[in-house]
């Protein structure tokens, strides 16, 4: 049976080297977050490509993105983005986020990102009370672990019909398949999973890149 392959560090070298394309702003963000503490939040640079070529694919210009740390996701999608695009970007923290706002800057699309720094459910719950539920085309899930389940459900009813919502780490480097895990975080990505796998008002793919990313396609019901 055919299956995805297991990458070695060779063969994701030249993955990288015959597909990546990336701007010299994107890898200088990524070269300096290596330096973090928790550099290992940040997005690989084949997956924030991925993001930037599906909001393309789908000409999406409304953005949702949970979790912003130093910005390498939001930056990847906001330089694809038309002039009258926008994202609004949730985050908790002033300090990571010090780092995204000023390549945002350097890069000329600060403009296109609003900051929200508030937890992200009080931010999607008033886009809601203002009457923007199904207005966005597109949201990008990558924030606390404990609370995936609910961003999604929110997201989902800001998200238009056709739209597509992205959510990071629900493989969690494996730990989703090592029963004798039972933190917080990993019991919540498994539940997250198995809840998604059954919903049947989205379609689902589940994509082995990095550490596991789902597309949930809100699904369009015919009136």
């Amino acid at each position: 049976m055919a299956k995805t392959l297991n990458l070695t560090n060779n063969l994701y070298e030249y993955l990288l080297s015959v597909s990546l394309r990336e701007p010299e702003i994107l890898f200088q963000l990524r070269e300096e977050t290596t330096r973090h503490p928790r550099a290992n939040m940040q997005v690989a640079p084949e997956q924030g490509q991925f993001l930037a070529f599906l909001v393309q694919l789908i000409g999406a210009k409304k953005i949702l993105e949970l979790g912003v740390f130093t910005g390498y996701s939001s930056l990847s999608i906001a330089l694809t983005l038309p002039p009258d695009g926008k994202i609004i970007a949730c985050d908790i923290s002033e300090e990571f986020t010090s780092v995204a706002r000023r390549y945002w800057q350097q890069a000329g699309v600060a403009d296109k990102i609003d900051l929200r720094i508030a937890p992200a459910t009080d931010t999607l719950e008033k886009l809601l009370a203002q009457g923007q539920a199904e207005t966005f085309d597109f949201a990008f899930i990558d924030a606390d672990k404990d609370n995936y389940y609910r961003y999604y459900e929110l997201a989902l009813k800001l998200i238009r019909p056709g739209g597509l919502i992205a959510i990071d780490n629900v493989l969690w480097s494996g730990r989703v398949t090592q029963l004798d895990i039972q933190d917080s975080a990993t019991t919540a990505i498994r539940d997250f999973n198995s809840k998604l796998s059954q919903d049947d008002r989205i379609d689902l793919s589940l994509i082995a890149i990095a550490d596991g990313l789902t597309l949930a396609r809100k699904r369009v019901v015919d009136k």
